[in-house]
């Protein structure tokens, strides 16, 4: 059976494991037929990619499923507000996860952990965790990741207990980059381009009631590198947001990028075409750039900080205290204190390091010309 033929299957069997058939807002059925028929027709997955896609495919159905009966049972969640959330992206290998890990020590601040993106529920506290089934089920996951190809851990590492990148809660809307990196599918990659994702970040908004439900004090601190390309539906949600814009010569970027990608599609396709992999990363990122510079001349000045990647390795702690001062986020000592813990702890290459070709097949100077109006614009330097 295709995947398009699944559909209905996919659904009955989300509703039997939950129990309940309330798949909230019907907007993300698009994105969803658009996903399964490119899955049908372009993708190279093999077997083990098959049945992964598919028993993912379910699970975002069964968590969509679990969201709306929690918000049924408390609509009060929806009236809480998300002020002012500061949210970290721009291209993809400009460290951006450093960053974010290193934020996300502050105790000040609430940030979304890698095993309440794979189960959105109130966060419980923290000395409950380890206990929990749904922190033990994300563990063992990563785990599995890692064990099957330890070199992912040199080129991203991630902790069930760590701060994460959105595209978890994103993913329940069919709305996610995760898709395009695990398989070859350029019809699903043009609509997730150019789509109006207002209801996915509308979804993103829900889940992100739920998990802070019993932190409705802290400010937000959200982080995903494709968020950039989406800058105007997640406005329409998030209007005051404040935007941290990482830069790092794309130079530099595209070739790790294209690794790591590689690296996670050779588990689900056993023919890849790194060249073309390649060029299709290029355009998108920076159409993607593009974009969001004009996106970016409709805002306030004040909604978006520049980091340059060569400022913030120099010094990450003075990069930080200039970005909580920017968005007037208090930065009290014991925050600074974790950071810096954090940081002794977990220095540059801790998990090995990404070694990879810097020949893509495309020109140092190609790549700077296609992002020659970002660089400029930003003062992006070449390295």
């Amino acid at each position: 059976m295709g995947f398009a033929d699944s559909e209905q299957q996919l659904h009955d069997q989300a509703i039997a494991e939950v129990g309940s058939d309330d798949f909230g807002d019907p907007a993300y059925l698009e994105g969803f037929r658009v996903l399964l028929n490119a899955y049908d027709s372009e993708s190279k997955l093999n077997d083990y990619g098959r049945h992964d896609s598919l028993q993912k495919l379910q699970i975002l159905l069964q968590r969509r499923l679990r969201a709306e009966q929690f918000l049924t049972a408390n609509p009060q969640v929806l009236q809480q507000e998300i002020r002012r959330p500061i949210i970290i992206c721009g291209l993809v290998r400009t460290g951006s996860t450093a960053l974010h890990y290193l934020m996300g020590q502050d105790p000040g601040m609430q940030n979304l952990q890698y095993w309440l993106g794979n189960s959105p529920q109130p966060r419980p506290p923290r000395d409950q965790w380890a206990a929990h089934p749904d922190f033990q089920a994300s563990e063992a996951e990563l785990n599995a990741m890692y064990e099957a190809d330890p070199s992912l851990k040199a080129m991203h590492f991630m902790m069930a207990d760590g701060p994460e990148e959105c595209r978890h809660l994103l993913a329940q809307s069919f709305t996610d980059d995760g898709f395009e990196v695990n398989a070859s599918i350029p019809s699903y990659s043009q609509w997730y381009e150019e789509a109006d994702l207002e209801f996915a970040y509308r979804q993103h908004k829900h889940l992100i009631q739920i998990i802070g439900s019993r932190d409705l004090e802290k400010r937000w601190l959200f982080k995903y590198p494709v968020h950039l390309r989406h800058l105007p539906s997640l406005f329409k949600v998030y209007p005051d947001a404040c935007v941290v814009w990482t830069h790092r010569d794309p130079a530099q970027v595209l070739p790790s990028y294209c690794s790591l990608m590689a690296g996670f599609r050779a588990i689900f396709e056993d023919d890849t075409n790194p060249r073309d992999m390649s060029d299709r990363q290029l355009e998108l990122w920076a159409r993607g750039a593009d974009r969001a510079l004009a996106f970016r001349q409709q805002c306030a000045p004040g909604q978006f900080y520049d980091l340059q990647f060569e400022d913030f390795m120099a010094d990450p702690m003075t990069a930080i205290a200039s970005i909580y001062r920017y968005f007037d986020q208090p930065l009290s000592d014991e925050a600074q204190s974790r950071m810096r813990t954090w940081s002794g702890k977990n220095r540059q290459h801790k998990h090995g390091k990404h070694s990879y070709s810097a020949d893509i097949g495309v020109s140092v100077e190609a790549i700077h010309e296609r992002f020659g109006n970002y660089m400029r614009a930003l003062n992006v330097r070449a390295e």
